[in-house]
Formats: structure tokens, C-alpha cells, sequence
């Protein structure tokens, strides 16, 4: 039987831009530690899908976990501004006390 990890790969190929299978992919390479792998297919899908601010939180401790704390930064501060517009606060809430919290210089 092949991992979920192949299965998603497998359909890509046939339909990169799929932007569900891309998330879900994201969600697999997660846990399996392959952080690399979420930011890529993060950022891909981060490209095709108006996100509500989900994936940026995924992105930036993606990111936090390779050592690339600005890239995390950032990540967490366009998560902010995409929740606020779609009208999901506690999320943007979560992520400006992670900065203030975490980020702070």
C-alpha cells in the first residue's frame, strides 16, 4: 500500500494546480517532519488558493523549524492581514501574539 505522502505526489502529477491535494499534501509532509516539503508546497499553494489564513500559520512554523525566522515572520504577518479580511479574528489574534510573543526583538 503506498504512504498518503505517494498518493498525493501521484495526483499531482496528473493535476499539479490542484490546490486541495497541495494543502493536504502539506498537511502529510507536516507530519512526517519534512518541513522543506510544507513550505514548498505551501508556497505553491499559497499561489493558486486566496487562503483565509490557515496555511500562512502552517507556512511559518514550517519555517520556524528550518531556522528561517524571518520567512516566518512574514508568513505570520500576511496570515494576520488574510484572516482579519476574512473575518476570522481569533486566528489573526493567535498569530500577533506569537509575534509579540516569540518575534519580539
Amino acid at each position: 500500500m503506498s504512504s498518503r505522502i505517494e498518493v498525493f505526489e501521484q495526483m499531482l502529477e496528473s493535476d499539479p494546480d490542484n490546490t486541495m491535494v497541495l494543502f493536504g499534501l502539506a498537511k502529510e509532509y507536516e507530519k512526517a517532519g519534512r518541513h522543506a516539503d510544507v513550505v514548498a508546497s505551501l508556497t505553491k499553494y499559497l499561489q493558486l488558493f486566496n487562503d483565509e489564513g490557515n496555511a500562512y500559520g502552517m507556512l511559518a512554523q514550517a519555517h520556524e523549524r528550518l531556522g528561517n525566522r524571518d520567512a516566518a515572520r512574514t508568513a505570520y504577518q500576511r496570515g494576520i492581514e488574510v484572516a482579519t479580511a476574512h473575518g476570522h479574528p481569533s486566528m489573526a489574534e493567535d498569530y500577533r501574539m506569537t509575534l509579540e510573543n516569540e518575534y519580539e526583538d
